[in-house]
């Protein structure tokens, strides 16, 4: 999803020809210089796996940024008073249980580069942080203090883990290994912090908290330091905050009327708001966002939105009530 449209060909700007009969074959032309941009058989896979890739190419020949046919989304869906991670491709299609524990989970975040998950879960009858190893299935317990162990956020490297602990008595922001270890508070404020997220670089973190008596978000050098506001003007209530790859960018929720998806540069500053919905993600494009959009009471639908173009849509591929989707880069 990149913004593209299907119109008649006498008003396309490149047209895409092709077959898969037996394997998916794509030509990609550029009306208005007549060059060919793309002539290409995929075999291997599925004839779905073989489509996706031929997407992913035709973004990149157009755009020259990577296509995300190709990549996994996590998120949790309710069942009854239990929930669980699942994980699809990107359109939804596919979703499997990654847990069937009966229990309540939330806040997948996928470890970079790896096939690898952290959440929270409650089996244990506390808010608690696993890692989650997809391929093997072994399961590894990284914060399981008294009070809350929450919104694990991993860094770009893949090395440190970021979580809201609430064991010193008020929701405070950590960093740890992967594993635990080497736990360092960074925040001890009387507020509630939540939803942390990494810069590309590693070296800062975003977190949503209060100054003033307002719900902020705030920023804190991940190597400890003093937290300073990010400037989000023209919106109240801003929470769940997500660093774009590209480092340009912080999308979050602000809470007003309506639970709006909202952009601010990472720097600060004026704020775009773009459809009602909640915990948005980036993809690993730097321009797709996956978020939840509200479809009535009780239903919670995840949606897909194009930044540059403010097209939103609803996954084709829907698994019951889902909410808080985690892109795998």
């Amino acid at each position: 999803m990149v913004g593209f449209k299907t119109v008649p060909e006498d008003a396309a700007q490149f047209t895409l020809r092709g077959g898969n009969r037996d394997q998916v074959e794509g030509r990609l032309t550029d009306n208005v210089s007549k060059a060919v941009k793309l002539a290409k058989t995929y075999a291997g896979g599925t004839l779905r796996a073989q489509a996706h890739a031929l997407a992913d190419d035709v973004v990149q020949a157009i755009t020259g940024q990577p296509g995300i046919a190709r990549s996994k989304i996590a998120f949790k869906v309710v069942k009854g008073r239990s929930s669980e991670i699942y994980v699809a491709d990107y359109d939804g299609f596919g979703a499997r249980a990654m847990t069937q524990d009966g229990s309540v989970v939330a806040a997948p975040a996928w470890v970079p580069g790896q096939r690898k998950l952290y959440y929270v879960t409650y089996k244990f009858g506390n808010a608690d942080i696993l890692g989650h190893d997809l391929g093997s299935g072994a399961r590894q317990l990284v914060a399981r203090y008294t009070g809350s162990n929450i919104t694990p956020a991993l860094s770009p490297d893949g090395k440190r883990v970021a979580m809201i602990l609430s064991k010193g008595g008020n929701p405070d922001l950590y960093v740890a290994d992967l594993d635990g270890g080497n736990l360092r508070q960074l925040t001890k404020t009387p507020e509630d912090e939540s939803s942390p997220c990494w810069s590309p670089d590693g070296r800062t973190i975003c977190v949503a908290t209060r100054m003033g008596g307002r719900r902020v978000l705030a920023t804190i050098p991940a190597a400890g330091g003093t937290l300073t506001r990010l400037v989000t003007a023209g919106v109240a209530n801003p929470s769940e905050p997500d660093w774009s790859p590209d480092g340009r960018w912080i999308a979050f929720t602000a809470q007003m009327r309506n639970f709006e998806i909202c952009v601010v540069p990472a720097s600060g500053g004026e704020v775009k708001l773009y459809v009602a919905g909640e915990d948005p993600a980036w993809a690993g494009n730097s321009r797709t966002l996956a978020f939840t959009r509200r479809a009535g009471a009780g239903k919670r639908v995840l949606s897909l939105l194009d930044v540059p173009t403010k097209q939103s849509k609803d996954l084709p591929h829907t698994v019951g009530v889902s909410s808080q989707p985690a892109w795998a880069k």
